[in-house]
Parts: structure tokens; C-alpha cells; sequence
């Protein structure tokens, strides 16, 4: 399946969202950009950037396991 990304007029936007609405939702699905997902897209191009910048800091998977059990046993004693 392929994603495009339209910027619509106002003027025909109504007669392509019937348009599109024809199809069934295998054929076509309407994702659309709302503040969650332009906010998520950000963020997630600004980790990206890092990434390719080489500021990004990694983690070992080990080290996040160990830092997991740690918060659960201190989560555990508690109850």
C-alpha cells in the first residue's frame, strides 16, 4: 500500500473527501494530521536529527534492564 500527502484547497476539499469516501476502507484510508499527530511528527524529526547530527545518546539494552528491575523491586517493596 502507498501513503501520499495532499494539500487541498478549500473550495474542492468537501467534493474529495466524497470522492475518496466512495472507496472502501482496504482500498483508501483517511489518516489525518491533527495536533497529535503533527506534534508526534516533530518530535519524532528532531530525535532523527540527532540521530544523523551524532548527538544522540544510546543506551545499552542491558543497562535499561538493569535500571528496569531496579524501579520494579523499589515498586514492589512498596505495596
Amino acid at each position: 500500500m502507498q501513503t501520499i500527502r495532499l494539500r487541498i484547497n478549500d473550495k474542492i476539499y468537501d467534493k474529495l473527501m466524497w470522492l475518496l469516501s466512495k472507496f472502501s476502507k482496504d482500498e483508501i484510508e483517511i489518516i489525518p494530521e491533527n495536533d497529535e499527530f503533527i506534534e508526534t511528527q516533530k518530535y519524532l524529526n528532531s530525535e532523527l536529527n540527532e540521530i544523523i547530527q551524532g548527538k544522540a545518546n544510546f543506551v545499552d539494552i542491558n543497562k535499561v534492564n538493569e535500571r528496569l528491575e531496579t524501579i520494579i523491586a523499589q515498586n514492589e517493596s512498596t505495596i
